[in-house]
Protein backbone atom coordinates (compact mmCIF):
# COMPACT_ATOMS: atom_id res chain seq x y z
CA UNK A 1 0.00 0.00 0.00
CA UNK A 2 2.03 3.29 -1.28
CA UNK A 3 0.96 6.81 -1.79
CA UNK A 4 0.96 6.06 -5.42
CA UNK A 5 -1.70 3.56 -5.05
CA UNK A 6 -3.84 5.03 -3.00
CA UNK A 7 -3.83 9.08 -3.66
CA UNK A 8 -6.01 10.20 -0.96
CA UNK A 9 -5.87 9.30 2.69
CA UNK A 10 -9.53 8.77 3.41
CA UNK A 11 -8.73 5.77 0.81
CA UNK A 12 -6.48 4.33 2.75
CA UNK A 13 -7.86 4.18 6.21
CA UNK A 14 -10.62 1.88 4.72
CA UNK A 15 -7.67 -0.81 3.27
CA UNK A 16 -6.23 -3.27 5.71
CA UNK A 17 -2.55 -2.77 6.78
CA UNK A 18 -2.91 1.06 7.11
CA UNK A 19 -1.41 1.23 10.40
CA UNK A 20 1.75 -0.20 8.81
CA UNK A 21 1.75 2.04 5.87
CA UNK A 22 3.39 5.64 5.55
CA UNK A 23 -0.16 6.91 6.05
CA UNK A 24 -0.53 7.70 9.27
CA UNK A 25 2.57 9.37 9.60
CA UNK A 26 1.66 12.11 6.46
CA UNK A 27 -1.82 12.17 8.32
CA UNK A 28 0.70 13.24 11.71
CA UNK A 29 2.64 15.49 9.44
CA UNK A 30 -1.04 17.31 7.64
CA UNK A 31 -2.14 17.80 11.40
CA UNK A 32 1.21 19.01 12.98
CA UNK A 33 1.59 21.62 10.17
CA UNK A 34 -1.90 22.76 10.84
CA UNK A 35 -1.24 23.76 14.28
CA UNK A 36 0.33 27.06 14.03
CA UNK A 37 -1.78 27.68 11.17
CA UNK A 38 -4.69 27.24 12.66
CA UNK A 39 -3.69 28.85 15.90
CA UNK A 40 -2.49 31.91 14.32
CA UNK A 41 -6.06 32.44 12.82
CA UNK A 42 -7.66 31.18 16.08
CA UNK A 43 -5.70 34.37 18.12
CA UNK A 44 -6.81 36.81 15.51
CA UNK A 45 -10.49 35.33 16.20
CA UNK A 46 -9.95 35.59 19.55
CA UNK A 47 -8.97 39.36 19.65
CA UNK A 48 -12.44 39.97 18.17
CA UNK A 49 -14.77 37.28 19.63
CA UNK A 50 -13.37 37.39 23.62
CA UNK A 51 -13.91 40.73 24.85
CA UNK A 52 -17.43 40.65 22.97
CA UNK A 53 -18.11 37.13 24.77
CA UNK A 54 -17.42 39.05 28.49
CA UNK A 55 -19.33 41.65 27.52
CA UNK A 56 -22.30 39.53 26.90
CA UNK A 57 -21.61 37.39 29.60
CA UNK A 58 -21.12 40.77 31.94
CA UNK A 59 -24.77 41.82 30.28
CA UNK A 60 -26.44 38.26 31.13
CA UNK A 61 -24.70 38.94 34.55
CA UNK A 62 -26.88 42.49 34.80
CA UNK A 63 -23.28 43.67 35.76
CA UNK A 64 -21.56 45.36 32.83
CA UNK A 65 -24.53 47.27 30.81
CA UNK A 66 -23.75 47.59 26.87
CA UNK A 67 -23.17 50.31 26.45
CA UNK A 68 -23.50 51.95 22.65
CA UNK A 69 -19.54 52.95 22.56
CA UNK A 70 -19.04 49.09 23.10
CA UNK A 71 -21.45 48.06 20.34
CA UNK A 72 -19.93 50.36 17.94
CA UNK A 73 -16.60 48.88 19.35
CA UNK A 74 -17.51 45.70 18.52
CA UNK A 75 -19.24 45.63 15.14
CA UNK A 76 -16.27 47.69 13.77
CA UNK A 77 -14.22 44.72 14.68
CA UNK A 78 -16.51 42.62 13.30
CA UNK A 79 -16.76 44.80 9.98
CA UNK A 80 -12.27 44.34 9.82
CA UNK A 81 -12.59 40.50 10.32
CA UNK A 82 -14.56 40.45 7.60
CA UNK A 83 -12.95 43.34 5.45
CA UNK A 84 -9.38 41.50 5.65
CA UNK A 85 -10.51 37.78 5.38
CA UNK A 86 -11.32 37.73 1.74
CA UNK A 87 -7.75 39.25 1.24
CA UNK A 88 -5.92 37.32 3.65
CA UNK A 89 -7.68 33.76 2.59
CA UNK A 90 -5.84 33.87 -0.73
CA UNK A 91 -2.48 33.35 0.24
CA UNK A 92 -4.12 30.93 3.21
CA UNK A 93 -5.66 28.84 0.58
CA UNK A 94 -2.74 28.57 -2.56
CA UNK A 95 -0.79 27.21 0.97
CA UNK A 96 -3.35 24.54 2.00
CA UNK A 97 -3.50 23.99 -1.22
CA UNK A 98 0.01 22.67 -1.08
CA UNK A 99 -0.33 20.65 2.33
CA UNK A 100 -3.13 19.08 1.08
CA UNK A 101 -1.06 17.30 -1.08
CA UNK A 102 0.13 15.37 1.83
CA UNK A 103 -2.43 13.50 2.75
CA UNK A 104 -4.51 13.71 -0.62
CA UNK A 105 -2.34 13.25 -3.93
CA UNK A 106 -5.17 14.65 -6.70
CA UNK A 107 -4.79 17.39 -8.23
CA UNK A 108 -7.08 20.81 -7.11
CA UNK A 109 -7.20 24.01 -9.75
CA UNK A 110 -5.36 26.77 -8.75
CA UNK A 111 -7.07 29.91 -9.18
CA UNK A 112 -5.12 32.59 -10.33
CA UNK A 113 -5.48 36.72 -8.63
CA UNK A 114 -8.02 37.89 -10.36
CA UNK A 115 -8.33 41.29 -8.87
CA UNK A 116 -9.63 43.09 -5.24
CA UNK A 117 -12.94 43.17 -6.17
CA UNK A 118 -13.36 39.90 -7.18
CA UNK A 119 -12.22 39.01 -3.40
CA UNK A 120 -15.32 40.56 -2.34
CA UNK A 121 -17.74 39.33 -5.64
CA UNK A 122 -16.62 35.69 -6.53
CA UNK A 123 -18.05 32.72 -4.78
CA UNK A 124 -14.48 31.47 -5.16
CA UNK A 125 -13.32 34.02 -2.73
CA UNK A 126 -16.16 33.53 -0.04
CA UNK A 127 -15.49 29.68 0.10
CA UNK A 128 -11.76 30.34 0.84
CA UNK A 129 -12.87 32.72 3.62
CA UNK A 130 -14.94 30.32 5.29
CA UNK A 131 -11.90 27.82 4.96
CA UNK A 132 -10.29 30.35 6.87
CA UNK A 133 -12.45 30.97 9.31
CA UNK A 134 -12.91 26.80 10.05
CA UNK A 135 -9.30 26.81 10.33
CA UNK A 136 -9.45 29.38 13.13
CA UNK A 137 -12.79 28.39 14.56
CA UNK A 138 -13.52 24.42 14.20
CA UNK A 139 -9.79 22.98 13.84
CA UNK A 140 -8.36 24.66 17.08
CA UNK A 141 -11.62 22.88 19.20
CA UNK A 142 -11.36 19.55 17.39
CA UNK A 143 -7.78 19.51 18.07
CA UNK A 144 -7.55 20.22 21.67
CA UNK A 145 -10.56 17.53 21.86
CA UNK A 146 -8.52 15.12 20.18
CA UNK A 147 -5.33 15.91 22.31
CA UNK A 148 -7.03 15.67 25.44
CA UNK A 149 -7.41 11.82 24.40
CA UNK A 150 -4.15 11.68 23.51
CA UNK A 151 -2.87 12.96 27.03
CA UNK A 152 -5.35 10.84 28.80
CA UNK A 153 -3.82 7.73 26.52
CA UNK A 154 0.12 8.51 27.46
CA UNK A 155 -1.67 8.44 30.82
CA UNK A 156 -3.03 5.28 30.92
CA UNK A 157 0.52 3.89 29.47
CA UNK A 158 2.77 5.37 31.51
CA UNK A 159 0.88 4.57 34.58
CA UNK A 160 2.92 2.21 36.37
CA UNK A 161 6.19 4.56 36.34
CA UNK A 162 3.79 7.62 37.53
CA UNK A 163 2.35 5.34 40.23
CA UNK A 164 5.77 4.14 41.45
CA UNK A 165 6.90 7.91 41.51
CA UNK A 166 4.10 9.01 43.40
CA UNK A 167 2.07 8.06 46.22
CA UNK A 168 -1.28 8.62 44.63
CA UNK A 169 -1.74 9.03 40.75
CA UNK A 170 -5.18 9.98 38.70
CA UNK A 171 -5.69 8.02 35.79
CA UNK A 172 -8.21 9.05 34.09
CA UNK A 173 -11.59 8.43 35.63
CA UNK A 174 -9.84 6.44 38.47
CA UNK A 175 -7.19 6.75 40.82
CA UNK A 176 -4.38 4.43 41.52
CA UNK A 177 -1.95 3.97 44.29
CA UNK A 178 0.59 1.21 43.22
CA UNK A 179 2.20 0.65 39.82
CA UNK A 180 0.44 -3.24 40.47
CA UNK A 181 -2.95 -1.66 39.95
CA UNK A 182 -2.05 0.71 37.01
CA UNK A 183 -1.27 -2.27 34.78
CA UNK A 184 -4.37 -3.16 33.85
CA UNK A 185 -5.18 0.84 32.74
CA UNK A 186 -1.64 0.61 30.67
CA UNK A 187 -2.76 -2.58 29.10
CA UNK A 188 -5.51 -0.69 27.90
CA UNK A 189 -3.96 2.23 26.90
CA UNK A 190 -1.18 0.25 24.89
CA UNK A 191 -4.29 -1.68 23.23
CA UNK A 192 -5.98 2.17 22.69
CA UNK A 193 -3.05 3.48 20.66
CA UNK A 194 -3.73 1.73 17.11
CA UNK A 195 -7.42 3.30 17.60
CA UNK A 196 -5.94 7.10 18.69
CA UNK A 197 -3.63 6.20 14.98
CA UNK A 198 -6.89 5.69 13.33
CA UNK A 199 -8.43 8.29 15.25
CA UNK A 200 -5.84 11.15 14.23
CA UNK A 201 -5.93 9.69 10.09
CA UNK A 202 -9.81 9.81 10.63
CA UNK A 203 -9.43 13.77 11.78
CA UNK A 204 -7.05 14.41 8.85
CA UNK A 205 -9.17 12.91 6.48
CA UNK A 206 -11.92 14.69 7.58
CA UNK A 207 -10.09 18.23 7.41
CA UNK A 208 -8.47 17.47 4.27
CA UNK A 209 -11.78 16.56 2.78
CA UNK A 210 -13.32 19.93 4.15
CA UNK A 211 -10.41 21.70 2.20
CA UNK A 212 -11.04 19.92 -0.91
CA UNK A 213 -14.68 20.53 -1.24
CA UNK A 214 -14.25 24.52 0.05
CA UNK A 215 -11.13 24.74 -1.81
CA UNK A 216 -12.20 22.86 -4.59
CA UNK A 217 -15.56 23.11 -5.74
CA UNK A 218 -15.81 26.47 -7.58
CA UNK A 219 -13.23 25.51 -10.11
CA UNK A 220 -14.87 21.98 -10.90
CA UNK A 221 -18.60 23.72 -10.65
CA UNK A 222 -16.75 25.71 -13.78
CA UNK A 223 -15.11 22.81 -15.42
CA UNK A 224 -18.50 21.14 -15.25
CA UNK A 225 -20.37 23.96 -17.09
CA UNK A 226 -17.26 23.66 -19.76
CA UNK A 227 -18.20 20.21 -20.14
CA UNK A 228 -21.98 20.76 -20.71
CA UNK A 229 -21.15 24.14 -22.99
CA UNK A 230 -18.74 21.75 -25.11
CA UNK A 231 -21.52 19.25 -25.07
CA UNK A 232 -24.11 21.55 -26.22
CA UNK A 233 -21.89 22.81 -29.03
CA UNK A 234 -20.85 18.93 -29.83
CA UNK A 235 -24.70 18.14 -30.40
CA UNK A 236 -25.20 21.41 -32.46
CA UNK A 237 -22.43 20.55 -34.83
CA UNK A 238 -23.80 16.94 -35.34
CA UNK A 239 -27.52 18.01 -35.54
CA UNK A 240 -25.76 20.34 -38.72
CA UNK A 241 -23.62 17.83 -40.42
CA UNK A 242 -26.81 15.94 -40.07
CA UNK A 243 -28.29 18.54 -41.83
CA UNK A 244 -26.09 18.81 -44.25
CA UNK A 245 -25.46 15.58 -45.20
CA UNK A 246 -29.50 15.29 -45.79
CA UNK A 247 -29.49 18.06 -47.83
CA UNK A 248 -26.81 16.66 -49.82
CA UNK A 249 -28.32 13.41 -50.24
CA UNK A 250 -31.71 14.87 -50.84
CA UNK A 251 -30.71 17.78 -53.14
CA UNK A 252 -28.08 16.00 -55.60
CA UNK A 253 -28.11 11.96 -54.52
CA UNK A 254 -31.74 11.32 -54.87
CA UNK A 255 -32.17 13.47 -58.33
CA UNK A 256 -29.51 11.84 -59.74
CA UNK A 257 -30.81 8.04 -58.77
CA UNK A 258 -34.06 9.36 -59.57
CA UNK A 259 -32.97 9.82 -63.25
CA UNK A 260 -31.15 6.60 -63.44
CA UNK A 261 -34.30 4.48 -62.87
CA UNK A 262 -36.01 6.48 -65.37
CA UNK A 263 -33.74 6.28 -67.90
CA UNK A 264 -33.31 2.06 -67.04
CA UNK A 265 -37.15 2.10 -67.39
CA UNK A 266 -37.21 3.80 -70.37
CA UNK A 267 -34.76 1.73 -71.15
CA UNK A 268 -36.37 -1.85 -70.86
CA UNK A 269 -39.22 -0.40 -72.81
CA UNK A 270 -37.09 -0.17 -76.28
CA UNK A 271 -35.62 -3.35 -75.72
CA UNK A 272 -37.30 -6.78 -76.60
CA UNK A 273 -38.06 -8.86 -74.56
CA UNK A 274 -35.99 -12.05 -75.88
CA UNK A 275 -33.20 -9.70 -76.00
CA UNK A 276 -29.95 -11.19 -74.37
CA UNK A 277 -29.63 -7.65 -72.62
CA UNK A 278 -33.24 -7.55 -71.33
CA UNK A 279 -32.52 -9.92 -68.13
CA UNK A 280 -29.52 -7.52 -67.06
CA UNK A 281 -31.22 -4.67 -67.51
CA UNK A 282 -34.42 -5.63 -65.54
CA UNK A 283 -32.38 -6.51 -62.87
CA UNK A 284 -30.57 -3.07 -63.40
CA UNK A 285 -33.47 -1.01 -63.08
CA UNK A 286 -35.22 -3.52 -60.19
CA UNK A 287 -31.64 -2.74 -58.27
CA UNK A 288 -32.20 1.00 -58.82
CA UNK A 289 -35.23 1.01 -57.64
CA UNK A 290 -34.31 -0.93 -54.38
CA UNK A 291 -31.39 1.65 -53.84
CA UNK A 292 -34.03 4.84 -54.44
CA UNK A 293 -35.97 3.12 -51.59
CA UNK A 294 -33.38 2.29 -49.14
CA UNK A 295 -31.68 5.97 -49.70
CA UNK A 296 -35.07 7.01 -48.58
CA UNK A 297 -35.14 5.50 -45.64
CA UNK A 298 -31.42 6.78 -44.78
CA UNK A 299 -32.20 10.35 -45.61
CA UNK A 300 -35.96 9.65 -43.31
CA UNK A 301 -33.54 8.30 -40.80
CA UNK A 302 -30.92 11.51 -40.72
CA UNK A 303 -33.88 14.09 -40.20
CA UNK A 304 -37.77 12.65 -41.52
CA UNK A 305 -38.77 15.26 -44.58
CA UNK A 306 -42.07 15.47 -42.71
CA UNK A 307 -40.27 17.41 -39.82
CA UNK A 308 -39.15 19.94 -41.97
CA UNK A 309 -42.24 20.27 -43.76
CA UNK A 310 -44.72 19.68 -41.27
CA UNK A 311 -43.30 20.70 -37.61
CA UNK A 312 -42.83 18.62 -34.96
CA UNK A 313 -46.67 18.54 -34.29
CA UNK A 314 -47.69 17.45 -38.20
CA UNK A 315 -44.53 15.07 -38.15
CA UNK A 316 -45.77 13.44 -35.01
CA UNK A 317 -49.31 13.38 -35.99
CA UNK A 318 -48.15 11.38 -39.26
CA UNK A 319 -45.95 9.00 -37.36
CA UNK A 320 -49.20 8.30 -34.78
CA UNK A 321 -51.16 7.64 -38.62
CA UNK A 322 -48.96 5.04 -39.48
CA UNK A 323 -48.89 3.40 -35.97
CA UNK A 324 -51.17 0.00 -35.47
CA UNK A 325 -52.50 1.32 -32.53
CA UNK A 326 -54.96 4.04 -32.30
CA UNK A 327 -53.22 7.33 -31.35
CA UNK A 328 -54.26 10.89 -30.03
CA UNK A 329 -52.23 13.72 -30.30
CA UNK A 330 -52.38 16.72 -28.24
CA UNK A 331 -49.84 19.39 -29.25
CA UNK A 332 -49.60 23.06 -27.69
CA UNK A 333 -46.32 24.19 -28.87
CA UNK A 334 -46.79 27.28 -29.96
CA UNK A 335 -43.64 29.10 -31.86
CA UNK A 336 -40.76 27.78 -33.53
CA UNK A 337 -38.37 25.26 -31.50
CA UNK A 338 -34.77 24.42 -31.95
CA UNK A 339 -33.39 22.08 -34.11
CA UNK A 340 -32.32 19.68 -31.36
CA UNK A 341 -35.09 19.66 -29.15
CA UNK A 342 -37.30 19.53 -32.30
CA UNK A 343 -35.15 16.29 -33.47
CA UNK A 344 -34.79 14.50 -30.17
CA UNK A 345 -38.74 14.71 -29.60
CA UNK A 346 -39.79 13.24 -32.94
CA UNK A 347 -37.62 10.62 -32.44
CA UNK A 348 -38.96 10.28 -28.26
CA UNK A 349 -42.11 9.65 -30.27
CA UNK A 350 -41.39 7.86 -32.67
CA UNK A 351 -39.74 5.04 -30.72
CA UNK A 352 -42.04 5.31 -28.01
CA UNK A 353 -44.91 4.58 -30.34
CA UNK A 354 -43.42 1.46 -32.18
CA UNK A 355 -42.63 0.00 -28.74
CA UNK A 356 -46.50 0.60 -27.63
CA UNK A 357 -47.24 -1.24 -31.06
CA UNK A 358 -45.00 -4.38 -30.57
CA UNK A 359 -44.38 -4.70 -26.89
CA UNK A 360 -47.60 -2.92 -25.22
CA UNK A 361 -50.50 -5.18 -26.08
CA UNK A 362 -51.91 -1.70 -26.10
CA UNK A 363 -55.44 -0.88 -27.20
CA UNK A 364 -54.89 3.04 -27.45
CA UNK A 365 -52.13 5.77 -26.99
CA UNK A 366 -51.84 9.31 -26.69
CA UNK A 367 -49.05 11.77 -27.36
CA UNK A 368 -49.18 15.15 -25.80
CA UNK A 369 -46.76 17.88 -26.97
CA UNK A 370 -46.81 21.22 -24.76
CA UNK A 371 -44.31 23.93 -24.37
CA UNK A 372 -43.93 26.04 -21.03
CA UNK A 373 -41.59 28.57 -21.24
CA UNK A 374 -37.92 26.90 -21.96
CA UNK A 375 -38.64 23.57 -21.83
CA UNK A 376 -40.48 21.26 -24.52
CA UNK A 377 -42.46 18.19 -23.04
CA UNK A 378 -43.05 15.08 -24.90
CA UNK A 379 -45.45 12.81 -22.93
CA UNK A 380 -46.04 9.03 -24.74
CA UNK A 381 -49.48 7.34 -22.97
CA UNK A 382 -50.75 3.77 -23.51
CA UNK A 383 -52.81 1.60 -21.62
CA UNK A 384 -50.93 -1.56 -22.39
CA UNK A 385 -49.46 -4.12 -20.00
CA UNK A 386 -46.80 -2.01 -18.50
CA UNK A 387 -43.54 -3.46 -16.82
CA UNK A 388 -41.16 -1.61 -19.71
CA UNK A 389 -37.59 -1.89 -18.70
CA UNK A 390 -34.74 -0.16 -19.74
CA UNK A 391 -32.95 -3.55 -19.29
CA UNK A 392 -35.09 -5.14 -21.57
CA UNK A 393 -33.64 -4.36 -24.92
CA UNK A 394 -36.73 -2.19 -25.47
CA UNK A 395 -35.01 0.66 -27.01
CA UNK A 396 -35.39 2.76 -24.11
CA UNK A 397 -31.91 3.22 -22.73
CA UNK A 398 -30.47 4.25 -26.27
CA UNK A 399 -33.82 6.94 -26.01
CA UNK A 400 -32.75 8.24 -22.76
CA UNK A 401 -28.88 8.68 -23.83
CA UNK A 402 -30.55 10.51 -27.24
CA UNK A 403 -32.40 12.94 -24.61
CA UNK A 404 -28.87 13.44 -21.97
CA UNK A 405 -27.44 14.28 -25.37
CA UNK A 406 -29.88 17.07 -26.04
CA UNK A 407 -29.24 18.42 -22.39
CA UNK A 408 -32.54 16.97 -21.30
CA UNK A 409 -34.25 13.85 -19.03
CA UNK A 410 -36.70 11.07 -19.25
CA UNK A 411 -38.92 9.80 -16.81
CA UNK A 412 -40.55 6.26 -16.88
CA UNK A 413 -43.53 5.03 -15.24
CA UNK A 414 -44.31 1.89 -16.28
CA UNK A 415 -45.54 -0.76 -13.18
CA UNK A 416 -46.63 -4.39 -14.58
CA UNK A 417 -49.80 -4.56 -15.20
CA UNK A 418 -49.88 -0.66 -16.77
CA UNK A 419 -50.80 1.59 -17.93
CA UNK A 420 -47.23 3.44 -19.08
CA UNK A 421 -46.22 7.02 -19.23
CA UNK A 422 -43.20 8.30 -20.66
CA UNK A 423 -42.10 11.49 -20.04
CA UNK A 424 -39.29 13.72 -21.69
CA UNK A 425 -38.59 17.23 -20.47
CA UNK A 426 -35.59 19.10 -23.25
CA UNK A 427 -34.79 22.31 -23.33
CA UNK A 428 -35.96 24.94 -25.78
CA UNK A 429 -33.59 27.60 -25.14
CA UNK A 430 -32.38 29.25 -28.60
Amino acid sequence: MTPASLPYLAAALRRPGYLLSWWPWRALAYLVTTVPIASALAVGLLLVAAPLAATVNGVRQQSNPLSLSLVLFFAAGAVAVLAVAPVVSFPLAAIERWRLGVVDGRPLPRPRWEGLAARYTSAAGWRETAYAFFLGAVVPVAYWAVLLIVVMDLALVTGPWLAGDADRVVLAWTVVDTPGEAVPYAVAGVLLLPVLWYGLGALAAGQAAVGRWLLGRPADAAALREVTRSRARLVSAYEAERRRIERDMHDAAQPRLTSITLHLGLARLDVPEDSPAARPLAVAHGQARDLMTLLRQIVHGIRPQSLTDLGLAGAVREVADECTVPVTVRADIAGPLPDTAETTAYYVVSECLSNVARHAAATRAEVRLTRSGDQLVVEVYDDGRGGADPAGGTGLTGLADRVAAAAGRLLLASPPGGPTLVRVELPCRP
